[in-house]
Parts: structure tokens; C-alpha cells; sequence
């Protein structure tokens, strides 16, 4: 299990709730027809955002993922690797539970950042917000 969160593009995301939710339902179908460990594949701000997150939460996987002296030098670097998964329009990654509220901090200040959606996929409410900080509803 791991803790999840998700970042969108605010102008694909539906406003509603329950429309976000069957939107959100389809994007993680993971249909869409390309890598989605590449994140050359979506929008200008989620790849800024990416960039920029990756500095923190490093991916497992993928081209930008940590090398093995990279991992020498860090002793705490495997608690902050994180799975993601880059669509057209949405982010989506998984932490460790053990990093959780560090990861959910980033993840508000960057989506603000960079103007993208964020939906707190593992919480109880399951806040989604937007960059000015409205709430899907």
C-alpha cells in the first residue's frame, strides 16, 4: 500500500465532484497510448511541476530515477522514492506511508506553484483543489 496524491491540469478536470470522480476513474483505467513513466507525454506545468518534485521524491523508475551512488550517498533516499505515473493530463504517485505528510505538504505548495489541480487520492475527505485554493465540491 502506499500513500497517494495526484496533480491535474485545472483546464481538463471537470468542476464538479462527481464528474471529477468519473474523469479521475477513467484516467487511472491507464488507457491512454504511451509510457507513463515519461514525462515528455503531458502538459507544460505538470512537467515543471514533476521536475521540481522529483528533487524531493525521487521516481523509482524511469530515466530520472536515482543511480546506484546516488544511492550510496543517501542512506534515506529509499524512504522518499516514489511510483509515478505521468498522463496526459494528471500526475499521479505513490509515497511511502512513512512520508506522508512531508509528501502531502510538497505536493499543496507545488501544485499551487506550478497552477495544476491536486487531489489527495488516500485521504479520508479526499480534498481535490485547485491552484487558488477552491474546492471541488
Amino acid at each position: 500500500m502506499s500513500y497517494d496524491l495526484m496533480v491535474f491540469e485545472k483546464t481538463k478536470a471537470p468542476r464538479t465532484k462527481k464528474e471529477f470522480m468519473e474523469w479521475y476513474e477513467k484516467r487511472t483505467m491507464w488507457e491512454e497510448e504511451h509510457n507513463y513513466q515519461s514525462v515528455d507525454v503531458t502538459s507544460p506545468a505538470l512537467k515543471k511541476f514533476f521536475l521540481e518534485i522529483i528533487k524531493t521524491f525521487p521516481p523509482m523508475n524511469g530515466e530520472f530515477a536515482p543511480d546506484d551512488i546516488t544511492f550510496s550517498e543517501n542512506e534515506n533516499l529509499e524512504s522518499y522514492l516514489t511510483e509515478y505515473s505521468i498522463g496526459y493530463d494528471m500526475i499521479y504517485a505513490g509515497f511511502a506511508w512513512s512520508v506522508a505528510e512531508e509528501a502531502y505538504q510538497k505536493m499543496r505548495e507545488l501544485a499551487k506553484k506550478h497552477e495544476v489541480g491536486f487531489f489527495d487520492v488516500s485521504g479520508s475527505i479526499g480534498d481535490i483543489i485547485l491552484p487558488d485554493g477552491t474546492k471541488i465540491e
